[in-house]
């Protein structure tokens, strides 16, 4: 890659680790025994959201669980269920949309923590394995089926669930579709594409459909882009696992700043947060740590569910 400007490197914090009353010390879990190589996993943390009181929830892959964090960095257990939660975003105020490996698209109530299922199949038959989502401001709901596919089967698709109940394929050629993101116009999908180590950009057509999709950027290394962001600028923030990096993006695709992990190098997904929007906040997922830092530029405000 050649770059006309070196980018400048912020070093992240750790703001929270998962206290060890909720880890599973030794327990196996199928999730990890396929995907962590049967690897001791006490936790796997994703999907960071925030609240509209600024508290922060990441899902628990293997064992099934949503936890709360305070602004002070405090842990409390919001559900657990069998199933394996990865992404997630507030479809109203006291429910978050959940996309569950195993179990399709879930609603869970941060109250109760009762969890339903919202879309569980497609035509009868069962997802590969969603994993990440976003909603659109007239609530569409843009979601990846990831599974276990990859350069060796590039069949991961992109869908797109309409308030009404329609559920359009977008895409059904990707080699492991990740993380999602709209540009602020909401003219562009920011797709990550893991094992193809890129991020795609894909035109949203005004009749519905996509066309003229692209490799946005290019990555390196033994994984590749997961986890998404915008910010107000348009700039897009990429997870990295595997570099332990987040890379943030100009309109080129150029990077302008690199996040570097202070605490292991699985940096899975991001959020901002805080008052003003402007704290990027990463889950650090093998250790269970929850990073953070400062940037100059507030973080989109994501939409929920058509009221």
């Amino acid at each position: 890659m050649f770059l006309l400007q070196a980018p400048r490197i912020h070093d992240m914090a750790v703001f929270t680790r998962l206290p060890e009353r909720f880890r599973r010390t030794g327990v196996r879990s199928d999730w990890a025994d396929a995907n962590r190589g049967g690897q001791p996993t006490d936790c796997f943390l994703e999907g960071p959201v925030f609240d509209a009181a600024g508290h922060l929830y990441v899902s628990d892959i293997p064992f099934g669980r949503i936890f709360r964090i305070d602004p002070a960095g405090e842990w409390e257990q919001v559900a657990e269920w069998a199933g394996e939660p990865n992404g997630m975003k507030f479809l109203n105020d006291r429910e978050l949309l959940v996309t569950d490996y195993r179990n399709g698209l879930m609603a869970c109530d941060v109250i109760t923590g009762e969890v339903r299922p919202y879309l569980d199949r497609r035509n009868s038959e069962r997802f590969k394995g969603v994993n990440d989502l976003v909603f659109d401001s007239h609530g569409n709901v843009y979601f990846t089926d990831q599974g276990q596919t990859g350069l060796h089967d590039p069949t991961g698709r992109l869908y797109r669930l309409r308030p009404d109940g329609r559920l359009d394929l977008l895409l059904a050629n990707v080699p492991s579709p990740n993380g999602v993101a709209l540009s602020p116009d909401e003219r562009v999908l920011y797709l990550a594409v893991t094992r193809g180590n890129q991020v795609w950009r894909v035109p949203l057509l005004d009749d519905g459909s996509v066309s003229k999709v692209s490799a946005f950027f290019t990555s390196y290394g033994p994984s590749g882009p997961d986890g998404l962001a915008v910010d107000e600028a348009g700039r897009v923030i990429v997870a990295n696992p595997g570099l332990g990096l987040a890379w943030v993006l100009n309109h080129r695709a150029e990077p302008e700043r690199v996040l570097r992990s202070c605490a292991g190098s699985s940096l899975t997904n991001i959020a901002f947060g805080g008052p003003d929007r402007k704290t990027l906040h990463a889950t650090e997922s093998v250790t269970g740590s929850v990073l953070r830092v400062a940037l100059d530029t507030p973080g989109l405000t994501l939409h929920r569910a058509a009221r």
